[in-house]
């Protein structure tokens, strides 16, 4: 054991298992305890120190495995409640929830644009009454709650807060994450409403009460999953997700907020795809290269400012419909190779989601996944188990260098929200697809069982159907809020609502208002668009 190596264990690693390991030793099958390092000539970084490329903690997973947090939301608030308590009791550790399209575009149940999509790709939320359906009998205080939702995220997150103080929670404990991350809608995903200007306010309006009201809530997910779903490389994914996480940042900083003061609250969300060696080196090298971006770009002075903490979802876009089951193989690679990279949580793909929404028995295999990998493989047992490797050292150098020569075209540009005005990133996402979808028909890229080792007959599978009639009793009930709710304080809400969009002040705290007021979604949208307008696509060429 190096001198460096037994400073770290005196000074970082021992102080931190204060709180209890997970188990006394980890052991290898021969009997041998395992270390919580190998640090080879004792040149190797340390986790939990600047830059972090080895793990944002020094215990990692000998102290706390990640959270296993599915992500689940379909047709209505209480079929979606029984599907995370379903989850819950398998040994699910946190909640990750899909919203709707109209919830996410911030239209309500009975809109005319949300004719036929309602409870289709998630779950409906039109109201706090909704909110209090989908998180009945789910203890807020102590399972941390993820939602993925952007253009509305103010305002779902207003119905989170006010169900807590409903149940009897301090919101101050609430703890979870909501995605927020606008930047990369207009990039890769679609849902977006405002422009971009307004929709960055929001961002930072989130921000700055959060800090004060919700202080454990991770703000925004800033995210890189939908970039890659959408076509682009792994160097791509780390400098679209980190250029829009500076963006942010700036964005804060000019909104009066101090570095120091928000950024530990900022988490990023990872795609894992199938390349299981150059995933983990792209984890690791979007730990150091924020590290580096904020400390020297935006002058961090606490550590925890400079910590990258991310989510990882397995990849969407590699699943087939074509021999359903290969996709548990995929999903195990995807999962283990974000667990080498040191990932905070994870959510692993069910095997039937080319074909429909996951059934209770895909998403139970899906969750058994990761329980495996965590207490069966041994990869937990040790900090970064594969740094040293010749090949990982070396790919993590090169895709940081890949992702700086990015964001520097980024930076040319005027930043981020500049270069997605010029479509500079949605050009790029566009060409690296092409090229993929190019190498798949020439069959250069195998996909097993698409365009190489086919089947003649394959095995049918049980489909998830969605029941019609969920849009009809999601619209009864939004209406029947609107008759009972007390007109004078809605109205009343409302205003003060619009006021504060007009005049710059942080709309949060009147979204909250307007939440008690027993505002819809589509009705606190409705006045945000009435201020802000409507983003209009530009066709990239």
């Amino acid at each position: 054991m190096t001198d460096s190596h037994t400073s770290w264990l005196e000074r970082v690693y021992q102080p931190a298992t204060k709180k209890a390991l997970r188990q006394a030793t980890f052991r290898r099958s021969t009997g041998e305890e395992v270390p919580p390092l190998y640090t080879g000539d004792g040149s190797a970084e340390f986790p939990g120190q600047f830059p972090f490329t080895r793990g944002v903690q020094a215990t990692m997973y000998r102290g706390r495995l990640w959270t296993m947090r599915q992500y689940a939301g379909f047709a209505s608030a209480a079929e979606s409640n029984e599907r995370y308590r379903y989850l819950l009791a398998r040994g699910q550790t946190g909640l990750s929830v899909a919203f709707d399209l109209p919830t996410q575009m911030g239209l309500d149940p009975d809109h005319e644009q949300a004719l036929g999509e309602v409870g289709r790709v998630g779950v409906s939320i039109a109201s706090l009454e909704d909110m209090e359906t989908l998180m009945a009998q789910i203890p807020l205080a102590d399972v941390s709650v993820s939602m993925t939702i952007n253009a509305t995220a103010t305002t779902l997150l207003g119905f989170l807060y006010v169900a807590a103080e409903r149940q009897g929670i301090d919101p101050k404990l609430l703890q979870g994450t909501v995605q927020n991350d606008i930047l990369k809608e207009y990039m890769a995903r679609g849902t977006y409403i405002y422009p971009p200007r307004p929709s960055m306010r929001l961002i930072t309006d989130l921000f700055a009460w959060c800090a004060s009201d919700v202080p454990k809530w991770n703000t925004i997910s800033i995210s890189g999953y939908h970039v890659r779903e959408a076509g682009c490389d792994a160097a791509q994914e780390l400098a679209f997700t980190l250029g829009d996480g500076i963006a942010y940042v700036e964005a804060a900083i000019q909104a009066g907020l101090t570095v120091d003061d928000f950024a530990n609250r900022l988490a990023f969300f990872f795609n894992g795809h199938n390349n299981f060696l150059e995933e983990v080196a792209k984890f690791r090298a979007a730990r150091r290269l924020w590290a580096k971006i904020m400390r020297e770009r935006f002058g961090a002075k606490r550590d925890e400012s400079c910590k990258l903490r991310f989510h990882t979802q397995t990849g969407g876009s590699t699943l087939t419909a074509q021999q359903p089951d290969n996709n548990i193989v995929r999903v195990t690679l995807q999962a283990l190779a974000a667990v080498m990279g040191g990932t905070q949580s994870l959510h692993t793909n069910s095997r039937d989601e080319a074909l429909g929404l996951p059934t209770e028995a895909a998403v139970e295999i899906a969750l058994r996944t990761q329980q495996i990998i965590a207490y069966e493989s041994g990869v937990a047992d040790t900090i970064d188990p594969l740094a040293g490797s010749y090949l990982i050292e070396q790919w993590t150098d090169e895709l940081q260098a890949k992702a700086e020569q990015y964001l520097a075209r980024i930076d040319e540009l005027g930043g981020m929200v500049a270069a997605i005005e010029h479509g500079y990133p949605q050009r790029e996402i566009q060409d690296s697809a092409y090229r993929y979808q190019r190498a798949v028909e020439k069959g250069e890229q195998v996909i097993v069982g698409v365009n190489q080792f086919q089947s003649q007959q394959e095995v049918p599978m049980p489909i998830q159907k969605i029941d019609a009639r969920i849009e009809g009793e999601q619209v009864a009930r939004v209406r029947a809020l609107r008759e009972r709710r007390d007109a004078d304080a809605h109205a009343q809400a409302m205003r003060a609502l619009k006021d504060a969009a007009e005049s710059g002040a942080n709309v949060m705290p009147k979204i909250v208002d307007c939440v008690r007021a027993w505002a819809t979604t589509g009705e606190i949208s409705g006045v945000l668009r009435e201020v802000f307008g409507k983003h209009r696509e530009v066709l990239v060429i």
